[in-house]
């Protein structure tokens, strides 16, 4: 059995009135994603890529792409709070 639930809620409307912990949940989430996801191209489920034929390969990686994608804008936008939060803090 699986330790956590892969899907979770629906990715906000706006990324950018995220809340700081939503950005930071949103990128495990999408993290969790992308790593599953990938999973499934290659070790012991490469059987299962290699069938599945090159459009859907294809489409797998995309969704892949996207996925990487979501995840480096995310990461920019927690390290850019963090960044603001250090600069914000009282010395």
């Amino acid at each position: 059995m699986a330790d956590q639930i892969i899907a979770g809620r629906a990715t906000p409307q706006s990324r950018s009135a995220a809340a700081p912990t939503d950005a930071a949940d949103l990128l495990e989430k999408k993290s969790t994603q992308l790593q599953a996801l990938l999973k499934c191209c290659f070790g012991d489920c490469s059987e299962w890529f290699d069938g599945i034929g090159k459009v859907n390969r294809d489409s797998v990686m995309w969704v892949a792409s996207d996925l990487a994608d979501e995840v480096a804008e995310l990461s920019q936008q927690v390290l850019m709070r963090i960044n603001a939060s250090d600069h914000a803090a009282p010395m």
